[in-house]
C-alpha cells in the first residue's frame, strides 16, 4: 500500500465533515439544500450525515440546520486552550482584586468578540458574564475594542458597529468603555492585547456596577487595564 500521500483517513467522516466546516464557515444557520450545495454534496446525500451530527450534539436543527451544543463547547475549549488565555489568565485573576471589579477575557470566536476567562472581584455584588458570551460589537467595551482593530471581521458579522467617531475615540485612547449600554446599570472599560505582528489578540475587560465603576481613560480600573494590557503585549512579542 503507498503511504506517500500521508496517513489513511475515513473518507465518509471527511465527507460528513464538509457540512461542518459550510456552518462554520457561514457562521448562521442554514435550509438543508443551502447546506448541502456549500459542502458539494446533494441534499439526500447530506441528510444522512446531518442526522448522525444531530445525535451527537454537532449540528442542531430547528428548521434549519446549525452548530450544536457540542461543536459549541469544542470551539469554547479551543479557545479557552489559545496560549495567550493561558498566559493572561493569573494576570486577570490578580486585577479584579485590585480593582475590586469582575474582570474578563475576551477573545475573537466564530460568533464575534467571546468570553472565555472570569475572574470575579472581591465586592459583594458582581455582574454576571459567563463563559461563552458573545459581546454586542456596539453595545459593549469588549465589542467597541475588536470592532476598531480587527474592522474588517467584524463587518463580516454583519450586525451592527460602532459609529467612526466612537472608533476612533478607541484607538486614540487605547481602550474602550461602555456605559450603561447594553444593561442599564452595568459599565466596562476594556483594554487591547496584540501579538508580535501587531493583531488584536483578546481584550482584558473590567465590568462593574456603573454606580462604583469608574469609566473615565485616566481612572483606576482603565489604568490598572491599560498597564496589563500593555505588559502581555510585551510578552507577547509586541
Amino acid at each position: 500500500m503507498d503511504d506517500s500521500k500521508g496517513p489513511r483517513g475515513i473518507q465518509s467522516i471527511e465527507v460528513g465533515g464538509q457540512l461542518l466546516l459550510a456552518l462554520a464557515h457561514h457562521g448562521r444557520p442554514m435550509a438543508l439544500k443551502d447546506l448541502a450545495r456549500e459542502a458539494g454534496m446533494t441534499p439526500a446525500k447530506a441528510h444522512p450525515y446531518l442526522v448522525s451530527f444531530i445525535k451527537l450534539g454537532l449540528v442542531a436543527q430547528d428548521g434549519l440546520y446549525g452548530l450544536g451544543p457540542l461543536a459549541m463547547q469544542l470551539g469554547l475549549i479551543s479557545l479557552q486552550q489559545y496560549d495567550p488565555v493561558r498566559l493572561a489568565t493569573p494576570v486577570i485573576e490578580t486585577l479584579a482584586l485590585a480593582i475590586g471589579h469582575t474582570v474578563a477575557i475576551a477573545v475573537w470566536g466564530t460568533r464575534g468578540p467571546t468570553i472565555v476567562r472570569v475572574a470575579e472581584g472581591p465586592t459583594p455584588v458582581h455582574i454576571s458574564m459567563r463563559h461563552g458570551t458573545v459581546m454586542s460589537l456596539a453595545g459593549t467595551a469588549s465589542g467597541r475594542l475588536f470592532a476598531a482593530w480587527r474592522p474588517e471581521e467584524a463587518a463580516h458579522l454583519g450586525e451592527p458597529l460602532p459609529d467612526a467617531a466612537t472608533l476612533a475615540e478607541v484607538q486614540a485612547q487605547g481602550l474602550a468603555t461602555s456605559r450603561d449600554g447594553v444593561i442599564a446599570g452595568v459599565s466596562a472599560v476594556a483594554a487591547p492585547v496584540f501579538e508580535a505582528s501587531g493583531r488584536l489578540v483578546m481584550s482584558l475587560t473590567a465590568i462593574g456596577p456603573s454606580a462604583s465603576f469608574d469609566t473615565t481613560p485616566t481612572g483606576g480600573p482603565a489604568s490598572q487595564l491599560r498597564e496589563a494590557s500593555r505588559d502581555l503585549s510585551r510578552r507577547l512579542g509586541r
